[in-house]
């Protein structure tokens, strides 16, 4: 069969199409978008696995108590470590949280469908008889508002499988940093091709969850529900995180008289991808407390970049915001790819268009986004003014 080009594509943002058309990154592959996506990447990797060991035992271990004081000490509650969290040097699980909350939200996927489906129900009732078996406190509760303790494990539920996802992510970006450390990670290319072939790799990995009651195991996402990590986590994880989000309190107003935030869910571009990265310290902004416990677990060779720039480390947090953009578009390129109905070399004219007409979709969420500004040459520079 004789190959035949397609035209340009007539899509506002039709340069980035063919950049993806052709196999390449979102992201221009520069030596500093290398160095800064791997370094970020690196800490973003190791407070991944604090935030998922924290979900799942969330999920697991405090499976419906009312007043979960110490839900972020994960069962070592110390008074050194009580001090610590107190003077709040700790991990901000609250973003971890943040994030589930904003998923379910938004919903999508099949973890969204099981959920509400009679299956969940009658699992939920039979752990829910279980655990309040003997309380007359959560009886009542239980009798009175029936649909309270439900809802409160359909939001479980999204605990543990964010935790499993960000379980897998975490493993994924550690190896990430440490092939590039032994020298095999060279471009943003190699970057899309190493997060590719991770979420290929996990991508039927069950998502399940059970909780132990009085010494018996009660299933609530079985096997024969057959969520897995890509359709049903990391593709809705994507969506609502990467591209939908939530407005922040104090940025925009919440009145809806004010007309400042979309009627619609499906209308909102307050994800990882749109945020203006200026906001980033300042007080009731959520990633905040990200890039607050990402700068503790920076490589040096990315740090030393952050203090030679203009206002060294006095902007640190918004420093570490716009690289964990630019990883981000790369996260972004990897899950395209893989998600393509056809591998983007392919020679079959209706292949190719089928490909255009879903990276046209993708396109059509990036309006708004921080793609054009990715894709200008990173200035550290505080000269403002140019010399003629």
């Amino acid at each position: 069969m004789t190959s035949i080009a397609l035209k340009q594509s007539a899509h506002p943002l039709a340069s980035y199409i063919e950049i993806l058309e052709s196999g390449k990154a979102l992201l221009p592959d520069t030596e500093e978008n290398l160095v800064e996506v791997v370094g970020v990447l690196k800490s973003y990797g190791v407070v991944l696995d604090a935030y998922s060991r924290n979900l799942n035992y969330i999920a697991e271990e405090q499976f419906l108590v009312l007043f979960p004081f110490f839900k972020y000490f994960n069962g070592e509650v110390t008074l050194p470590k009580l001090m610590r969290y107190l003077w709040h040097d700790r991990i901000n699980f609250e973003y971890a949280e943040y994030c589930m909350r904003t998923m379910m939200w938004h919903g999508g996927g099949g973890l969204d469908s099981y959920v509400d489906s009679p299956r969940f129900s009658e699992l939920v009732t039979r752990a829910i008889d279980a655990k309040v078996k003997g309380n007359l406190l959560m009886r009542g509760l239980n009798k009175v508002f029936p649909e309270f303790l439900p809802e409160q494990i359909r939001m479980l539920a999204y605990y543990t499988a964010l935790g499993q996802f960000w379980r897998v992510m975490s493993d994924l970006f550690i190896d990430l940093s440490d092939s590039y450390d032994r020298g095999k990670i060279k471009s943003i290319g190699d970057v899309v091709d190493f997060i590719l072939a991770g979420l290929v790799a996990a991508a039927n990995l069950p998502i399940t969850y059970s909780v132990k009651i009085d010494g018996q195991v009660y299933d609530l996402i079985p096997a024969d529900a057959k969520l897995t990590f890509l359709a049903d986590t990391a593709v809705p994880y994507v969506e609502a995180v990467f591209f939908r989000g939530t407005a922040f309190f104090g940025v925009v107003s919440y009145n809806a008289q004010a007309h400042q935030i979309p009627a619609e869910q499906a209308e909102f571009g307050y994800g990882a991808l749109f945020a203006d990265p200026l906001p980033i310290g300042g007080a009731g902004i959520p990633p905040t407390q990200l890039m607050q416990d990402m700068r503790h677990y920076l490589p040096e060779y990315l740090h030393e970049i952050y203090r030679t720039s203009c206002r060294g480390e006095d902007d640190l947090r918004v420093q570490i915001c716009q690289s964990f953009q630019k990883s981000m578009f790369c996260v972004t390129t990897a899950a395209i790819l893989g998600l393509a109905p056809h591998p983007m070399n392919t020679s079959d004219p209706e292949q190719k268009r089928a490909n255009r007409v879903y990276l046209e979709g993708w396109m059509d969420k990036f309006g708004n986004s921080r793609l054009e500004w990715a894709n200008q040459p990173t200035n550290r520079s505080c000269q403002l003014f140019p010399e003629r």
